[in-house]
Formats: C-alpha cells, structure tokens, sequence
C-alpha cells in the first residue's frame, strides 16, 4: 500500500512538472493597443508562426515598421544550450530556458558598433490565447522596457 501510494505521488510530481511546460505554437498577431513600447513606436504590423516540439523551438516574424518590410526565421532550444541566428544581417546569440510556465530568452548581439542585450519573458495568458513578453533592452544609449501583447490567430 506505502509503495502504491508513494508511485501514484512521484507519478502525480512528474505530471505536474510536465504541464508546467506551456506550448507557444500558433499564429500570434501584436495587438499594438494592448502593447508598451515605451518612446520606440510599435510596428504597424507584426505576425509570428511558431512552431513548437519542446525542446525545439522556431519562431517566423513578418514585420511592417518605419523601416520597411521584413522578415526573420530564428531557432532555438530552451535547454540553455547557445543558439546564433541572423536578423536583417546582425548575428543574435541567444539563450533559453523554462522559469516555471514561462520561457526566459538573454540574447545579445553587436548593431552597427553597439553592444546590445535583451532580456525576454513569454508568458501565454490562462486562456492561451494571449502571448505576452516581457522585455528589457541594455544599449550605450541606455534602458528600456516594453511588453508586447499577442492574441492566437
């Protein structure tokens, strides 16, 4: 009966531990109203397809801002092992890792001279159907902060 009992609360453990693990995948479309830029304008138009399979982790951007149209295509793990990826020519290294339910990026990279490193955490709403990131920017220029809000398409 104690060994029922004690299987059935490591089984239980692992279950728990296991649903800890939100999936991203999906279609999420910025909602800008909802999103906090600070002084940076929000883009006019931001979409992302990801695709999910834990540890792996693809995230496809189409982008409209002042700048134009663009694309990026990132790869990941959320093992903290190192991952590199290029966006619009700048090499972007980056590390992922679960904190509980949500998923802690530090990623850093050099833009025209300027070291830059970002620091994000995507948290899916209770409903999943809303995505949040969290996100602190250190540039030479300074800090800053913003939270973007994405609603599953």
């Amino acid at each position: 009966m104690t060994r029922r009992l004690l299987f059935t609360l490591v089984m239980c453990a692992f279950a728990a531990a296991a649903q800890d693990k939100a999936s991203f995948a999906g279609t999420w479309k910025l909602n800008a109203s909802k999103s906090d830029y600070g002084p940076m304008p929000a883009p006019d138009k931001l979409i992302s397809k990801i695709a999910h399979e834990d540890p792996k982790l693809e995230v496809a951007s189409e982008v409209v801002n002042q700048q134009g149209e663009f694309t990026t295509n990132s790869k990941y793990t959320t093992d903290g092992k190192e991952c590199t990826n290029t966006n619009r020519g700048f090499e972007i290294k980056s590390t992922v890792k679960w904190d509980g339910a949500a998923l802690m990026f530090e990623s850093r990279g050099n833009f025209n001279g300027n070291d830059v490193t970002f620091k994000d955490k995507w948290m899916l709403g209770a409903d999943g159907k809303t995505m949040t990131i969290a996100r602190h920017i250190t540039a030479p220029q300074g800090e800053l902060d913003q939270i973007q809000v994405f609603e599953k398409q």
